[in-house]
């Protein structure tokens, strides 16, 4: 429940248009009607022309709506997680939280300060060190050069990036701008922060430091807003979720519920064909098992039906599969015309990430049909019991007993 907690942040009517090819606002004559509009309280008359923000297809205007008509409210303790495809304005919105560039319409309502990690080096002066810049963004948030020294020593040393800490920040990588700045970020006196998926840039074990990092700060009563594609990260570190699609909000909620949304709305769990004997292939996980359902119309006299399936990895490797006559289910009896085969795969215990079924019909000499990775589905992290080095162990998790005894 959020009634004995603050709003630290609330959006309404936020709406953010940008003007598409060259840089700039257009035409002197735009610039003036602009302008003589404003003079009268009127609203910009080139915001009435904009698209919505679809990649999928070729817009007839100029102007693009990347965020249009968000309102949600973020509570303070808030962990609060932000999916979408690319593209769908989840960067657009952060920078507009963030105060790096305004909305064209809508307010935003602050309770706090707020510290942002947006993109590789956002915040730091290349010619200035890594010392020098924890100062200039502590002055930048309003805190004094006393208040930031009490804080150098962890801010360096939960960076790792103490060697190079009075070099010039141009020398670091990508790798030590990003530790440096979360770093930053993450122990100032902020009561917001906002991170978006800078952390990819990361190896797996400083992701680990910045998600505890995280939880830390979330539970110390500050609010933490995180944009990432890694689905198992939001789902372990966020308790709400909101979903942006073409530029508006679809849902917000319960992480569970919102990943749920998003994960039926863009996995290609389901295809459909108009010719050959596989009519539609399903793919539907479930908590214990892989259920895969294929919609089959035989139009010839097969004498030994075959259906058989494979299922990928992200990495374009076969996991497992098996087919009808493997299971003895073609030897024993006749496929009607026209069904539905339902496989149930029990207990596969794959690690966490995306994979592809393929699927073949055939007559166990040659094959009608055979359509690779036709459909998609991903399993995502519900507990800390698979850790982010999980996929360095291959994509199935055998049953083990590991046994400790002292020397």
């Amino acid at each position: 429940m959020h009634s004995d907690r603050r709003v630290v942040l609330e959006v309404k009517d936020v709406s953010k248009l940008y003007r598409l090819g060259n840089i700039g606002t257009g035409t002197l004559s735009h610039d003036l009607n602009r302008w003589w509009h404003k003079v009268r309280g009127k609203a910009d008359p080139y915001a009435k022309v904009g698209t919505i923000n679809d990649r999928t297809e070729i817009g007839d205007s100029r102007y693009v709506w990347a965020l249009q008509d968000i309102n949600f409210k973020v509570y303070e303790g808030d962990v609060l997680g932000v999916v979408g495809r690319n593209g769908a304005g989840k960067s657009t919105l952060l920078k507009v939280l963030s105060r790096i560039t305004s909305p064209t319409t809508g307010t935003l309502g602050y309770n706090g300060r707020l510290a942002a990690l947006l993109e590789v080096g956002t915040g730091f002066h290349p010619e200035l060190t890594g010392r020098e810049n924890i100062y200039l963004n502590g002055a930048i948030m309003g805190m004094s050069r006393k208040a930031v020294s009490a804080r150098l020593d962890e801010i360096v040393d939960f960076s790792g990036c103490a060697k190079y800490i009075d070099t010039p920040v141009k020398r670091y990588s990508s790798g030590m701008i990003v530790r440096l700045g979360f770093s930053v970020a993450a122990h100032l006196d902020t009561d917001i922060l906002v991170v978006d998926e800078v952390l990819a840039v990361g190896d797996a074990d400083f992701q680990s430091k910045c998600i505890g990092k995280m939880n830390d700060v979330s539970k110390s009563g500050k609010t933490v807003l995180f944009v990432s594609h890694n689905l198992a990260m939001i789902r372990q570190l966020c308790n709400r979720c909101i979903y942006l699609e073409n530029g508006r909000l679809h849902s917000e909620g319960d992480t569970d519920l919102i990943l749920g949304h998003y994960l039926t709305k863009n996995s290609d769990t389901a295809r459909t064909f108009e010719h050959g004997p596989i009519r539609k292939v399903e793919v539907i996980p479930e908590t214990e098992s892989i259920r895969l359902k294929c919609h089959y119309k035989v139009d010839r006299i097969v004498h030994i039906p075959n259906l058989g399936f494979v299922v990928n990895n992200q990495f374009g490797s076969s996991v497992f599969g098996n087919n009808t006559l493997n299971s003895g289910m073609s030897a024993n009896r006749e496929f009607p015309a026209e069904g539905v085969i339902e496989v149930e795969i029990k207990s596969p215990k794959l690690v966490v990430g995306k994979y592809t079924v393929s699927i073949w019909f055939g007559d166990g000499q040659e094959d009608f049909f055979h359509e690779p990775d036709c459909v998609e589905f991903e399993l995502i992290q519900k507990s800390t019991s698979q850790f982010a080095g999980s996929a360095k162990v291959g994509s199935v998790l055998t049953d083990c007993e590991f046994k400790i005894s002292a020397l």
